[in-house]
């Protein structure tokens, strides 16, 4: 049997998940049994189709009986089944977070009846956008996905996370509604959706057309990936609402985003005339995000104004349109998957055993606890590209193909890329001098639980204080093992680099893709622009 023709399960399993644990509303500890199991099975599953994409390359799949472009196709290559097991790694360590701080809290600011179904309905809707083979198909992952990030945001009711939801909805359905006004221009253009159709059929429109196309798709996935200008909302957004919701959020959604940008850039509109604003963005994304991180003193705003600055790390790469740059894209995107949801973990652990995530009202964290010291330092030094963990071999990745180019914008975006680097390394030295180095009682406005012993058993009005300083061992074990992922992606970065490379050059070859869809006789058109793959 062949492993891709599975594919449609990595969406139908957590879909089942959400039913089953929505049926088992009033039973927690089943919910949570289920939750765990199926996305395990999820999990599995997907690294058995990146298996077989690195051995037999790319596959699709049709689905209803209807074959291409008419019916709806998922595709299995290097890059999707890759997106799929980091993107379900990841899920799976949230959610046990998620369940052990629920355990921890009773349920009461994130009722497990609500959380789990639509936890679980998220992670289908990135799924099927990874797996997707034509544009509607990609819409409607994306309308899935954020319905239930819509709902995980709002979690508790509280005042602050209404209103981010606000601002987050708002700016959500005017990226959909870009996204379905540039589909059916598509489709009146083409009379298709099905992407490796498209990649046939674009190249016969007046440049003109293919232009106002290739622009209307990037604003709408701009907006989703947080790229600058379009990031305003997200700093203001991501940190109010709960923490496994807001790790979840800052390491995946804008990566859909941003994957929908690579794979429409390759396949749609190779070689185009776009690659000069791209470069642009992405050296303006990764300044204005580090100068904004610079200026925060909370730890969850701070890491959402890095999350918009290394978004343009995954823009140059993809800019560069060479296969050493989208190698080291598609590398950094699945490092910064990783270690991005690993920092807010552990922020709220910060949170939980500091009392606040302000590093005005933290110190001393480092002696209180150790542990948590060491699992805020190592993502924290990945992030910023410190030899030799997996974001320096990224940045180096990048800095290659700037310098390969040779144009002086892509040496203004090699200098900027080393500079944001730097800037993020002072921004997470600031954050331990602060919160972890100094003593509590040199906090501007320590907390009293930093003020308190470990060992205080209070009573009464003050038995808050307890459970604030103690941290349940399934948020550390998690929080730990997404952060021993993240150091397994340096130990194994010579194989990850080797897939990343494949699939960078199989998304530049578009054969792979589009005799895969529409069989092995389709002759593949050249880039309408010109352009090649060097």
């Amino acid at each position: 049997m062949n492993i891709a023709s599975l594919a449609p399960l990595a969406v139908v399993l957590p879909i089942l998940g959400a039913a089953l644990t929505f049926l088992l509303i009033r039973h927690s500890r089943a919910q949570r049994a289920v939750s765990i199991a199926l996305l395990s099975l999820t999990l599995a599953l997907e690294c058995l189709l990146l298996a077989s994409a690195w051995n037999s390359g790319t596959a699709a799949v049709t689905i209803g009986g209807w074959l291409p472009p008419w019916g709806i196709v998922m595709v299995v290559d290097q890059f999707s089944s890759l997106m799929l097991v980091v993107s379900s790694a990841v899920s799976l360590a949230v959610l046990v977070y998620a369940t052990g701080q629920g355990m921890a809290d009773g349920d009461h600011d994130a009722p497990v009846s609500i959380f789990h179904p639509t936890y679980l309905i998220l992670v289908a809707g990135v799924s099927n956008a990874f797996l997707s083979g034509d544009l509607f198909n990609l819409y409607v992952g994306f309308e899935i996905l954020l319905t239930a990030s819509y709902v995980l945001m709002t979690l508790g009711g509280t005042g602050p996370r209404i209103r981010a939801g606000v601002t987050y909805v708002v700016v959500s359905v005017v990226s959909s509604v870009l996204f379905l006004i540039a589909i059916a221009m598509v489709y009146g253009a083409t009379g298709t959706v099905n992407m490796a159709d498209l990649a046939i059929k674009l190249g016969g429109l007046d440049q003109g057309t293919r232009t106002l196309l290739h622009v209307m798709l990037l604003v709408a996935f701009g907006i989703k990936a947080a790229v600058f200008p379009l990031s305003f909302w997200l700093p203001d957004s991501y940190p109010t609402a709960p923490a496994p919701v807001t790790a979840v959020f800052a390491g995946l959604l804008t990566k859909v985003g941003v994957y929908a940008m690579v794979r429409t850039e390759t396949l749609l509109f190779p070689g185009d005339t776009l690659n000069t604003p791209l470069m642009v963005v992405a050296l303006l994304t990764m300044v204005v995000g580090i100068l904004g991180a610079l200026a925060q003193s909370d730890i969850k705003r701070l890491l959402s104004f890095t999350l918009v600055s290394h978004i343009g790390y995954m823009v140059f790469g993809l800019a560069m349109s060479s296969a050493v740059g989208l190698a080291a894209a598609v590398f950094y995107v699945a490092h910064h998957i990783t270690i991005q949801t690993s920092l807010f973990l552990v922020t709220g652990l910060i949170e939980r055993r500091g009392g606040s995530s302000s590093v005005d009202r933290l110190g001393g964290l480092a002696k209180l606890s150790p542990m948590l010291a060491l699992l805020f330092f190592i993502p924290g030094m990945n992030l910023a590209g410190i030899p030799p963990f997996s974001g320096f071999l990224g940045k180096v990745g990048l800095i290659q193909a700037g310098i390969e180019l040779g144009t002086p914008l892509a040496y203004a975006l090699v200098v900027g890329g080393v500079v944001t680097s730097l800037l993020t390394l002072l921004a997470v030295a600031r954050v331990w001098n602060r919160a972890f180095w100094r003593r509590p009682t040199d906090a501007e406005h320590p907390d009293p639980v930093l003020l308190a012993p470990a060992s205080a058993r209070i009573s009464g009005p003050g038995a808050k204080l307890n459970t604030v300083t103690l941290l349940p061992r399934t948020m550390v074990g998690s929080t730990a093992g997404l952060v021993v992922l993240g150091v397994a992606l340096t130990v194994f970065a010579g194989p990850l680099f080797g897939l990343s490379d494949r699939a960078a050059r199989d998304m530049l070859d578009r054969a792979p893709y589009i005799q895969s869809v529409l069989g092995s006789d389709v002759q593949v058109p050249a880039p309408a622009g010109g352009g090649g793959t060097r």
